[in-house]
């Protein structure tokens, strides 16, 4: 039996390609079907609905499951915008605060849900309980558009639904709210002429409530790194560059009102680079907000002080010819966060000196905001400046040049400043129903 020429084969392969049945000559092409109405770019009548989320929302999930209302790419083209911000919570999951803002027709109809995860959630689970707090917040929106008569309300049978988070007590909790996490990680590469290998483990216990905050936490890393310098056909010139550091530390806050807060801490810890064999730390101090912390996902404007002694010891003498050191030092930390319709913005001041010489300080200033200008027009600015003179740890000596190059150790420096800086532009379809993930990836 003969082989069928090449051009037949790339046809039928191109066949199978483009259509699910094989082409016939005398087979009319069929009529092109409706698409599902998930997948329509603009339901007529639906309630168009800006969604304004930089938590883990899961969009493509969203477009999928809430295919009842219509989503808009910019807010001036929303008859509602829910603006959804999260926070971490003690027992390690996620605090979603859904704001439903009103706009156009139902401007002044605001309404604000919460979903709490619990913290051995799988991605899948966190994303279905979201989207169920979600259409519950819509539905009052939904309810006055002519897409009401379709929507279909159930209640699930109580026994088969998971107890809320936030209604556990200690009583009915074994681990009285306490949640630990324990990690190890490392990787390895190598060429011909560099080897690179660290090794990381982490360690923490958390307990959270209203009243008390309490944490533990240790972190170590070690990193090896050899490098051959010499010149090929020459005998080998291997570089090596360790560097290690750890620290184990506690912290405990408590809450005294809706404004103020009080808090202790501890730590010891070691790095190579600050040339810290070892440093002991505590202080105590006070936090108030302007904004009470129930409004924390929103907005936050907080004065914290704090003070304490550092029990210092170095790896090499410093450029003041220290080996060791008691030194005591206050902080004071002035932070503004916002997350608003608008945009968002975050300022941070920081002011740190030590007590026997006031001289001898740190002054830090950042930031970040992005605004929406117009519609689809966003513009974003970040960065941060530093004036240093607090390098006391600095060791004595120039450092070679082998150590500038691989980091290995903290330089003298009066300064320290980034900036960053952008603009995004949108235009076309006020819609974005459509979800399509192929060659996503």
């Amino acid at each position: 039996m003969a082989r069928p020429p090449i051009p037949l084969l790339a046809l039928a392969l191109l066949a199978c390609l483009c259509g699910d049945a094989p082409v016939r000559a005398q087979t009319p092409p069929a009529a092109p079907q409706t698409p599902p109405a998930q997948a329509e770019e603009a339901k007529s009548g639906a309630l168009r609905v800006f969604l304004d989320c930089r938590a883990r929302c899961d969009f493509d999930y969203l477009r999928t499951e809430i295919a009842f209302i219509n989503y808009v790419r910019d807010r001036k083209d929303a008859e509602l915008h829910v603006l959804v911000t999260t926070v971490r919570t003690g027992g390690g999951g996620s605090e979603y605060t859904l704001t439903f803002i009103g706009l156009e027709r139902f401007e002044g109809q605001d309404d604000s849900l919460t979903y709490v995860s619990g913290p051995t959630d799988t991605d899948d689970q966190e994303r279905r309980g979201f989207t169920q707090m979600l259409k519950l917040g819509l539905m009052r929106y939904v309810a006055r558009t002519p897409l009401a008569p379709e929507i279909q309300i159930s209640q699930r049978r109580p026994d088969t639904g998971r107890p809320a988070t936030s209604g556990a007590t200690a009583a009915e909790d074994p681990w009285n709210f306490w949640i630990f996490r324990a990690s190890t990680n490392g990787n390895y590469f190598s060429e011909e002429r560099t080897q690179r290998g660290s090794l990381r483990g982490s360690f923490s216990a958390n307990r959270t409530t209203e009243a008390l905050k309490i944490s533990v936490n240790a972190n170590g890393n070690y990193n090896e790194s050899r490098y051959d310098l010499s010149d090929e056909g020459e005998e080998p010139d291997i570089y090596v560059n360790i560097t290690r550091d750890y620290s184990v530390g506690s912290q405990v806050v408590k809450s005294l009102s809706g404004h103020w807060s009080a808090a202790a801490r501890g730590s010891v810890s070691s790095s190579t680079f600050t040339n810290l064999d070892r440093a002991i730390r505590f202080w105590g101090g006070l936090e108030y907000n302007v904004f009470p912390y129930t409004e924390s996902t929103r907005r936050e404007f907080t004065f914290q002080y704090t003070v304490g002694p550092n029990w210092l010891r170095y790896n090499e003498p410093t450029i003041f010819e220290k080996t060791g050191e008691t030194l005591y030092s206050h902080q004071l930390i002035v932070s503004l966060s916002l997350r608003q319709p608008w945009g968002t913005g975050f300022v941070n001041g920081e002011v740190i000196q030590y007590l026997h010489d006031l001289s001898k300080n740190r002054l830090e200033l950042g930031g970040r905001v992005e605004v929406r200008l117009f519609r689809g027009f966003t513009f974003n600015v970040g960065g941060d400046v530093s004036r240093i003179r607090d390098q006391l740890y600095l060791p004595a000596g120039e450092a070679t040049p082998e150590e500038i190059l691989v980091l290995r150790r903290q330089l003298a420096t009066g300064h320290r400043y980034t900036l960053n800086w952008g603009v995004s532009y949108t235009f076309g379809s006020i819609y974005n129903n459509v979800v399509n993930p192929r060659f996503d990836r």
